[in-house]
């Protein structure tokens, strides 16, 4: 028997040899499937499986999940998707880093310094007020999610920025960015999917309010879809980033109005009267900052508004309850149950920040801390889950308050972390301003309405985080995205050119606006 002869008889040695064990090893944990040691082991093999994948489209696999609500319910948990593949992509990329020196990450000092200030006042905040404690791991101290949100979060940071995005694929990679979001809506489908369906669930949560429907009683407009809303947005955001709003408008497409408004009406099936305030606030500032305040679409907008509104206001209470309720901060006449709906909310919302404006002064120098006492979180499975009796208790002492969901941006940092905390992260948020405006007004003039897009929701982020509502822990993230999407795009900070530059403005107004030769899609 010839030498290849031979080498290929051990390879195929070699195989058997690993391959049989593994089987018998897999069939035997099968008698037990539901097992987390059976379902990391399995985890195990699909990432080796999947290792050629991931060290090849890591960094696109991270932009497209970042928006999605799947969870991993086979891992102790059941964390995010995108806190995974965050952490993936970070690991591969710094052993790229390690392997080829002629690798770098995108250097950006004023946004590096920041988080790690953040991360620094988080990790000593969490070591003097109980640690992170992780109840899926058997801690007896609960918060630890949060901190892992967190955390991750400022991390992601430096995923996003391992690599500069080629230009050419801008289009690409936004959509990725945005449209992963777009299914959501599966997390709604629950009430009314069939039993031999629910396993998708597993990975797609339902929602709370498609949780509490039977199958009965899902109606659409009554049952409010806040995965689906949550997909409208996203559609919505990538038509905005990649066409803006004269590409929509004024290309002459009609597919992409058609799209534009669908998206725009399923934000309505949700019943959030913040998501409509924030692609309003957005479609404000990127009117104006596309210039298109000087083109003829000005009034022509304005008179859509005005006819728009004479036909709201007579069919206000006629519309369905979900469309109500996210039009219930509006001077409109609306149905007592929409109006009701809409109020209660906000009164608990009042009753809590009031109550907790007292906690401030004590926890100014040293922060709170995200770290839940075995006996607060006894105390908080006592209450409600919504505060609806809070007439009962301290509003204080809501379980959404001791569970440091807030639902107010700056009481969600001044009370967890204090002073320093609040310094941190304001720090942090001129830096991002201040980055993303940069990029848009020296950046590439390809990339001038992704750009403009970019700092308009970052800017917007930061008006609804301060003024409307958020949470640290959960925020970070979207703040993140968009500040590394934007850096990486554009390879760091823009700078104005050194030699004089062509006007980077937009056209002045025309008969009828047309697209730059750099606008055409």
């Amino acid at each position: 028997m010839n030498s290849p002869n031979n080498a290929a008889v051990l390879r195929t040695l070699i195989i058997y040899a690993i391959c049989v064990p593994l089987a018998v090893i897999v069939g035997y944990l099968l008698t037990n499937p539901m097992d987390y040691s059976t379902l990391g082991l399995f985890g195990i093999l699909a990432l080796l499986l999947m290792l050629p994948v991931l060290l090849r489209w890591h960094y696109p696999l991270l932009l497209f999940s970042w928006n999605m609500s799947i969870s991993l319910f086979f891992i102790i948990g059941a964390p995010n998707l995108w806190l995974v593949t965050v952490a993936l992509s970070l690991g591969i990329s710094v052993l790229e880093r390690t392997l080829n020196s002629e690798m770098h990450f995108i250097r950006v000092p004023q946004m590096t310094w920041p988080l790690l200030c953040l991360a620094v006042v988080v990790l000593v905040t969490a070591r003097l007020t109980g640690g992170f404690g992780v109840r899926a791991f058997g801690s007896e101290v609960y918060g630890g999610k949060k901190y892992i949100n967190l955390l991750v979060g400022i991390l992601s940071y430096f995923a996003l920025t391992s690599r500069r995005i080629p230009i050419e694929r801008a289009g690409l990679y936004i959509a990725l960015f945005f449209l992963g979001g777009a299914v959501n809506f599966v997390g709604d489908l629950f009430s009314i999917a069939p039993s031999w369906t629910h396993f998708i669930f597993w990975f797609f949560p339902p929602t709370i309010y498609s949780n509490i429907y039977s199958n009965t009683e899902f109606e659409v407009g009554e049952t409010r879809l806040a995965g689906v809303a949550a997909a409208g947005l996203a559609i919505w955001s990538f038509l905005m980033a990649r066409y803006g709003i004269r590409g929509i408008f004024a290309s002459g497409k009609l597919w992409r109005l058609f799209i534009f408004f669908a998206s725009f009406s399923l934000i309505f099936l949700g019943g959030f009267r913040y998501m409509l305030i924030f692609v309003g606030m957005i479609f404000a500032f990127q009117f104006f900052v596309e210039g298109l305040h000087r083109t003829r679409l000005l009034p022509i907008f304005a008179w859509v508004g005005i006819l728009a509104a004479m036909a709201i206001v007579p069919l206000a209470d006629k519309l369905p309850f979900t469309f109500q309720r996210t039009l219930a901060f509006l001077p409109l006449h609306l149905d007592s149950a929409a109006t009701q709906s809409a109020q209660v909310s906000l009164d608990w919302r009042v009753n809590m920040w009031k109550a907790l404006l007292p906690q401030i002064p004590q926890h100014l120098l040293l922060g709170k801390g995200l770290a839940i006492p075995p006996e607060e979180y006894n105390e908080m499975m006592g209450g409600t889950a919504l505060g609806v009796a809070a007439a009962r208790f301290d509003p204080s002492q809501d379980p959404l308050a001791l569970a440091y969901d807030y639902h107010n941006g700056p009481l969600s940092v001044i009370i967890p972390f204090g002073i320093w905390g609040s310094l941190v992260f304001l720090w942090f948020l001129l830096a991002g301003l201040r980055v993303t405006y940069r990029n848009f007004r020296y950046g590439d003039s390809s990339l001038q309405i992704i750009n403009i897009f970019l700092f308009v929701e970052f800017l917007v982020y930061t008006i609804q985080f301060l003024f409307i509502g958020g949470a640290l822990n959960l925020d970070i993230a979207r703040f993140v995205g968009v500040l590394g999407l934007s850096i990486a795009l554009n390879g760091g900070v823009s700078r104005p050119m050194s030699q004089p530059a062509q006007d980077r403005s937009l056209p002045p107004a025309e008969p009828f606006p047309r697209l730059r030769p750099g606008f055409q899609r």
